[in-house]
């Protein structure tokens, strides 16, 4: 099924133009009968030739219910725009190209309707030379009379030929059905509807009503008065649903899926005005699918603002609207550019903000939402409606921009530089310190970054350098303790007298100078090696007085050094008695 809202000047013949083609009166409500007048949105469906089916929306036209015309057309795919033979182009002829020009449509069928009234030849020339300047340039045209039936062949077969055209959009998308209806079915609860312009709603199907963000469930589809399991997009669909009283639901609300859309009140967009958008009404309404919302307009550059909504709505990237001031009667096309913008609060943030969005296309991708926050993970961007793009850095669930993460790299090597300077005896900067002074959202990511000339032990990133100077004097005096006797580690006082305090120490053991044991004996780092030439030359297996006998060591340091070799799997104890593997 494709879908298309009518629009046009009141009492043009839209109503009359739809019950003609489908049979059906649009126009449901009582009053609406006795006055001969649309009040509300209609709904009607027929089988064209080619055997699609084709939807209307039916609006109304009379300068009052502007708000209630937008929001039938908003989400239709294309438009059946009539003009009267008799009357010409009409104040809300102009008034519905604008909001049609605006929303972006570019589909339809231009309908002259009382051919029998009047010739059609003046209204026509008219119409195509104000669709002329509009995306609506390049419709098919077509002169009717819903009463007598001359041109109607013609209609249906245009229509026919523009549903063929249209695009068709994917069935996985994320759906966002704009209600715009609401009612309840005795025996069977809270009925709504709209045109569902994407993606597919099933039967069970768990969505999400915006802007309450209260899931719900789907109890039943239907389309065309006709029950279904399943639908999907474009099509006029009905849903009966669980878990939601009929009374807390409107027209302009709408249902997602869950997890798939930005739900905002506050979006950066590049609007098409005839004037900049410093020009534009500080207060205006925002219209979206079959929503209408007060925002609060800022400008920032020419063609680009910052939109405060007055509720949560669910967008993406490259959505399009329209901004309108009622009381000038002007309409802007918008497109929204950001649905997670930044903080404008610091002095020229604002300038800034408008210099950066120039640069960015209508319907930005996810390289350029990925550059301009730096790091996101793939649900960020599926949520503002952008793929991950293909030469961003992944690190588990995160993408980084590339030149980000390089930048990164570089700020994470200064600041380990400059934590060094400040604390020469425990150069290595934390990693939740490093993540901190880098603004981001996990350590992983910091643990990533590091790379030559960096590198990562105990928690700590470190830079290759050389030990501090009173590091290489204690571990040279060391050195001089053992020179003689490499298995005779000092005590305590004396490794405080050689200046190995524990802050010395322990940076000469992250720098791999000293190797320290259990019991505070410390060695130099090739004291194992030592030990275990000594011990292979000893009968197997070998005591621990056999080992210190060999290594000319107190049993302090021999039990500690043994005990060492045991852990690294350079000796195996068997009781009291040890053998070296391999010798």
């Amino acid at each position: 099924m494709q879908v298309v809202a009518t629009a046009g000047h009141v009492d043009h013949g839209k109503s009359a133009l739809v019950r003609a083609l489908t049979g059906t009166d649009p126009d449901r409500l009582a009053e609406e009968r006795r006055r001969g007048l649309t009040l509300d949105l209609g709904f009607a469906w027929t089988d064209l030739p080619s055997g699609r089916r084709l939807a209307f929306v039916d609006v109304p036209g009379h300068e009052r219910f502007v708000t209630t015309m937008l929001a039938g057309a908003g989400p239709a795919p294309a438009v059946l725009f009539a003009v009267a033979a008799d009357e010409g182009w009409m104040p809300q002829s102009e008034e519905h190209l604008a909001a049609l020009d605006a929303l972006g449509v570019r589909h339809g069928v231009l309908a002259v309707t009382r051919c029998d009234v009047a010739a059609p030849k003046l209204a026509l020339r008219q119409a195509r030379e104000r669709l002329a300047t509009t995306g609506l340039r390049n419709v098919e045209s077509v002169t009717v009379s819903a009463v007598t039936g001359e041109g109607l062949p013609d209609l249906t077969a245009a229509l026919d030929r523009l549903t063929g055209r249209l695009p068709v959009p994917d069935p996985a998308a994320p759906v966002r059905l704009w209600i715009d209806r609401a009612f309840t079915v005795q025996g069977s609860g809270t009925v709504v509807t709209g045109t569902l312009t994407a993606g597919t709603v099933s039967t069970g199907d768990e969505l999400v009503l915006m802007p309450a963000g209260e899931r719900v469930r789907v109890r039943a589809v239907e389309s065309a008065k006709r029950r279904l399991d399943s639908v999907h997009g474009v099509t006029r669909v009905a849903l009966n649903l669980r878990g939601v009283d009929h009374h807390r639901v409107s027209r302009g609300m709408s249902l997602v899926t869950p997890a798939a859309w930005t739900p905002t009140t506050c979006i950066d967009v590049r609007t098409r005005f005839n004037e900049p958008s410093g020009r534009l009404p500080r207060q205006m309404i925002l219209h979206i699918g079959s929503a209408a919302v007060p925002v609060r307009l800022r400008p920032l550059g020419p063609d680009t603002a910052r939109l405060t909504i007055n509720a949560r709505l669910p967008l993406h990237v490259g959505d399009t609207a329209l901004l309108r001031d009622p009381g000038r009667r002007a309409v802007a096309g918008v497109h929204v550019l950001d649905v997670r913008p930044p903080t404008l609060v610091r002095r020229g943030a604002g300038a800034a903000r408008a210099r950066e969005l120039a640069t960015w296309p209508d319907r930005p991708g996810g390289e350029v939402l990925l550059r301009r926050h730096g790091v996101l993970t793939r649900a960020d961007l599926a949520l503002m409606g952008c793929a991950a793009p293909v030469d961003a850095v992944e690190v588990d669930d995160w993408l980084v921009d590339p030149v980000h993460w390089d930048d990164l790299h570089h700020r994470l090597a200064k600041e380990v530089t400059a934590h060094a300077a400040d604390h020469p005896l425990a150069p290595g900067l934390p990693l939740e310190a490093a993540r901190l002074r880098l603004s981001l959202p996990s350590r992983a990511l910091v643990a990533a970054l590091v790379r030559d000339p960096l590198r990562l032990s105990g928690g700590r990133v470190h830079a290759r350098t050389e030990p501090p100077p009173q590091v290489t004097a204690a571990v040279s005096r060391l050195r001089d303790h053992l020179a003689g006797a490499p298995f005779r580690a000092p005590t305590s006082e004396e490794l405080a007298g050689l200046g190995l305090t524990p802050a010395v120490l322990a940076a000469a053991a992250r720098e791999g100078l000293v190797l320290p044991l259990p019991g505070d004996v410390v060695l130099l780092p090739d004291a194992p090696a030592r030990a275990l030439a000594l011990l292979a030359r000893l009968p197997q297996p070998f005591t621990l007085g056999q080992a210190r006998q060999a290594l000319d060591a107190t049993r302090r340091v021999a039990v500690a050094l043994l005990e060492h070799l045991d852990r690294e799997g350079a000796t195996h104890r068997t009781g009291d008695a040890r053998t070296v593997r391999g010798g």
